[in-house]
């Protein structure tokens, strides 16, 4: 199986120019925790919650810092004909949770450790990288 088969291809995104705040209110509002960082349509990072709390708030950038002050610059990603297993040993390797799916310089999904877990075949592999994940 194939991460198109299971990523979610309706990705909120940002630009790198966009305020903080305004990314913030986006994931309060979308009630979700993570965005691809757009400059003119390509992916230059990612931008967790955390991101906006760790480098954001607590070192008070939040009020007038745009979000490519705080995104995670380094982009590990997937295609859509990736294997949900490689997927999964990768999120188990990087330690993370979601990965951005990326095509001809496009977002087109994003899929996740709950998107592999579902699928009977790759839920062994999402429950290792879970517990890969979960380890300091």
């Amino acid at each position: 199986m194939n991460v198109r088969d299971v990523m979610t291809d309706a990705v909120e995104t940002c630009e790198k120019t966009d305020s903080i705040e305004h990314v913030a209110e986006l994931m309060k509002e979308r009630d979700i925790g993570i965005l691809p960082v757009l400059d003119q349509g390509k992916i230059i990072g990612m931008v967790s919650d955390r991101d906006l709390v760790i480098r954001g708030v607590a070192e008070h950038k939040d009020e007038y810092g745009q979000i490519d002050q705080v995104m995670t610059h380094k982009i590990i990603n997937v295609t859509p004909d990736t294997t949900s297993q490689e997927a999964a040993s990768l999120m188990a390797s990087e330690q993370v949770r979601r990965l951005p799916v990326i095509e001809n310089d496009k977002v087109v999904g994003m899929v996740s450790l709950g998107d592999l877990a579902v699928q009977s075949q790759s839920n062994d592999q999402a429950g290792d990288a879970l517990t890969d994940i979960s380890q300091p």
